[in-house]
C-alpha cells in the first residue's frame, strides 16, 4: 500500500509539476516578450523621417541600457537603400535584417547571431509617414536573464514538489501503518488463541476491522462445532460397537457352540454402525462445498420401496409437493428419511403417512425450510421422553431389535445441514409425528 501510494503520488506530482512548469515558463517568457514589444511600439511612435530621408527619433528612449555598449539591450531601424539607425549599445555590431519575408505584426524569435550571446529578438516591418521605404524596427535583448529566471523558477518548483511528495508519502505511510495497526492486535489475539490463553477475539477494534473479527470468531465457533460433532460421532460409534463387542467377548469366553454365528452377526451390526458414522463424517466434510441438491419426493419414494421389503404389512401414504428440493446430499437425505420411516414402520401400528413441504402455502412467500412430516399410528412417545430419545443408545421399546441410534443420527445429520428434527403427536393417526426441516433450494437455482 505504501509503495502504491508512493508511485501514485509521484506520478501525480510529476504530471502536475510538468504542467505548472510549462505554465510558468509561458508566463515569464510572455512577460519578457511584452517588454520587448513595448519598446518596439515606443520606437515606432517616436520614429520620423528627416529632410534627408533618413529616420530619427523625435524623443529619446528612456532605457539607459541602450546607451551602454554591449549592454545586452539593443535596437535598430533599417530600410533598403538607407543607413542603419542603431542604438549605441550595438557599438560596432548590427542586427540582422530579414530579406525573405515581411512581418506586418511583431515577430519574436531566438537568435545566436552574436555568437556567445543568445538574443531574444522582436522585429516588425512598418511604413513611416513621408516615406515609401519599408522600415524594419528590430529590438533584441540578451536572454541570459530570462533563462536564469526560468532556471530559478524550475529549481524552486522542483524543490517544492519534492518536499510535497516526501510529505505526502510520509503521511500516506503513517496513515497506512495507523490504519493497519489493528491487524497486529488481531494477530496477537490469534497467537493467544493458539497458545490456549483465549478462545475468541474479544478486543474492541475499529469498525473497519470488526467484520473480519466477527467472521474469524464465527470460523472458530464453526470449528468448535465440528470438533464437538466429531466427539459426539466418536461417542456414538463407541456406544454402538460396545454391545456387539461385549456379546462376542462373552460368547468367546464361554466357548459357545454358536460362536462363529455370533461373530458374523455382531460383525454385521458393527459394520452397519461404522457405515452410518462414516456417512455422517462424509456429510460433515461435504458441508460448505459446492451446493448439494436433493429431491425430497424421489428420496421418500426410494426409501418407501426399501422399507416395504422389510415391513410388507405396513401401509404407506405419501402426499405433498413433488418439486421440493433441499440443500443436502441425496445419500444423507436417504439416511435421515430411512431412519424416520423405518422407525415409523417398526414401532407404529401398521400405517405410515409422509407429507412433504407442509409449511409451503399458495400465494405466500416461499419459506426458507422444507418441512417433512412422518406420522404413524403407534403408541407415540410421551412428551417428557421426547428429548431423551435423541440421546445416544436411548430406546423406549427394548423388545424390538435396534441400536438406539436412529433419531440421534437423524438429528446429527440434520444439524450438519443447518436443519433440525422435532417430535410431536400426530393429530390424524394418533401416534408419533416427526418433523424434519432442511434448508430449501429455490426453484430458480439450476444445478
Amino acid at each position: 500500500m505504501i509503495l502504491i501510494a508512493t508511485v501514485w503520488i509521484s506520478l501525480l506530482l510529476l504530471g502536475g509539476g510538468i504542467a505548472l512548469d510549462r505554465t510558468l515558463r509561458s508566463i515569464i517568457t510572455n512577460n519578457f516578450d511584452e517588454q520587448l514589444e513595448y519598446v518596439q511600439t515606443a520606437m515606432v511612435a517616436s520614429a520620423e523621417i528627416g529632410p534627408d530621408g533618413e529616420v530619427f527619433f523625435n524623443r529619446p528612449l528612456g532605457d539607459q541600457r541602450f546607451l551602454e555598449p554591449n549592454s545586452g539591450f539593443y535596437w535598430q531601424i533599417s530600410g533598403e537603400g538607407h543607413d542603419d539607425f542603431p542604438s549605441r549599445s550595438l557599438w560596432d555590431r548590427a542586427l540582422e535584417v530579414p530579406d525573405n519575408h515581411q512581418d506586418a505584426e511583431p515577430h519574436i524569435y531566438d537568435s545566436n547571431q552574436f555568437g556567445d550571446e543568445q538574443l531574444r529578438v522582436i522585429e516588425r516591418a512598418v511604413y513611416l509617414p513621408g516615406s515609401e521605404t519599408r522600415w524594419w524596427v528590430i529590438v533584441a535583448q540578451d536572454r541570459g536573464g530570462l533563462d536564469k529566471q526560468l532556471a530559478q523558477t524550475r529549481s524552486t518548483l522542483t524543490k517544492s514538489f519534492a518536499l510535497l511528495a516526501l510529505g505526502l508519502i510520509v503521511l500516506a505511510a503513517l496513515q497506512t501503518l495507523y490504519g493497519l495497526w489493528p491487524l497486529r492486535r488481531v494477530r496477537q489475539a490469534i497467537v493467544q488463541m493458539r497458545t490456549g490463553r483465549k478462545n475468541r477475539v474479544t478486543e474492541t477494534l475499529p469498525l473497519e476491522v470488526m467484520p473480519m473479527v466477527d467472521e474469524l470468531n464465527a470460523l472458530l465457533a464453526h470449528n468448535e462445532k465440528q470438533a464437538e460433532e466429531a466427539r459426539r460421532h466418536a461417542g456414538n460409534l463407541a456406544h454402538a460397537l460396545k454391545t456387539p463387542l461385549t456379546v462376542v467377548m462373552n460368547a468367546a469366553t464361554a466357548k459357545a457352540d454358536d460362536l462363529s454365528d455370533t461373530v458374523i452377526r455382531e460383525a454385521a451390526v458393527m459394520r452397519r454402525q461404522v457405515d452410518h458414522h462414516l456417512a455422517r463424517a462424509r456429510a460433515v466434510g461435504r458441508r460448505g462445498q459446492a451446493l448439494s441438491v436433493a429431491s425430497v419426493w424421489e428420496s421418500v419414494e426410494a426409501v418407501e420401496r426399501a422399507v416395504t421389503q422389510l415391513y410388507p404389512h405396513v401401509r404407506f401414504d405419501l402426499d405433498g409437493s413433488k418439486k421440493a428440493r433441499v440443500a443436502a446430499e441425496r445419500q444423507d437425505l436417504d439416511e435421515m428419511l430411512g431412519n424416520l420411516i423405518e422407525n415409523a414402520a417398526k414401532y407404529g401400528g401398521g400405517s405410515v403417512f409422509v407429507t412433504i413441504d407442509t409449511g409451503r402455502q399458495a400465494g405466500v412467500e416461499e419459506p426458507k425450510m422444507v418441512e417433512v412430516w412422518v406420522e404413524d399410528d403407534g403408541m407415540g412417545i410421551p412428551e417428557e421422553e421426547r428429548q431423551r430419545i435423541f440421546d445416544r443408545g436411548a430406546r423406549l421399546d427394548t423388545g424390538k431389535p435396534g441400536t438406539g441410534l436412529g433419531l440421534a443420527i437423524v438429528r446429527d445429520v440434520a444439524e450438519i445441514y443447518d436443519g433440525n428434527v422435532s417430535l410431536d403427536e400426530s393429530e390424524d393417526l394418533g401416534g408419533l409425528l416427526v418433523r424434519l426441516q432442511l434448508p430449501r433450494v429455490p426453484d430458480e437455482i439450476e444445478v
